[in-house]
């Protein structure tokens, strides 16, 4: 800054220059004196509020630029992760990130237990047929004409088929 334009050091030059002048002077040049500091000191204060403003405007940390476009660059990067939104909103996406990770695991879970249930269908289908291929093998085992045939191949046997027809027998209840 040059020597004029500072508003201080104009006041200080202009006090320095008023001690100089002579005593009948003095009077008219202690008022301009008083006129110039106050206006100096105005002056001054409005470059200093003024200067104060701008070092605060420079100094905050307010988003208000607009964001750029987004690139796979930056999103790779990680210089999306750097944004004020992204930083406020961290336990919104730890958040979003748990209820992924649940959804994935509840949708395992239940298509293991669908391939369980399959299994288990199957097998419960392969001990019905095995049930009912036994049940049809102890039931034409168990026909007469296969237990004749048995009786008559086995000579052990004391059974044997009745000449006679069977008939019914009264029994008086007394």
């Amino acid at each position: 800054m040059a020597k004029n334009d500072d508003p201080i050091m104009n006041a200080q030059d202009s006090n320095i220059l008023a001690a100089d002048n002579t005593a009948a002077e003095e009077p008219l040049q202690a008022a301009k004196d008083t006129e110039k500091d106050t206006a100096t000191e105005s002056t001054a204060k409005t470059t200093k509020t003024s200067a104060f403003d701008q070092i605060k405007q420079q100094a905050s940390e307010d988003d208000d630029a607009p964001v750029g476009t987004l690139t796979l660059r930056k999103i790779l990067g990680g210089d999306i992760l750097s944004a004020e939104m992204v930083r406020r909103q961290v336990w919104l996406l730890l958040l979003i990130v748990l209820f992924i990770t649940a959804g994935v695991a509840v949708r395992y879970q239940c298509q293991q237990d669908l391939i369980d249930i399959d299994k288990l269908e199957t097998k419960l289908t392969d001990v019905k047929y095995r049930a009912l291929a036994s049940s049809s093998n102890l039931t034409e085992r168990c026909r007469e004409s296969h237990v004749l045939q048995a009786l008559k191949n086995g000579k052990d046997s004391l059974l044997h088929i009745s000449s006679q027809p069977p008939y019914i027998v009264n029994v008086d209840e007394e």
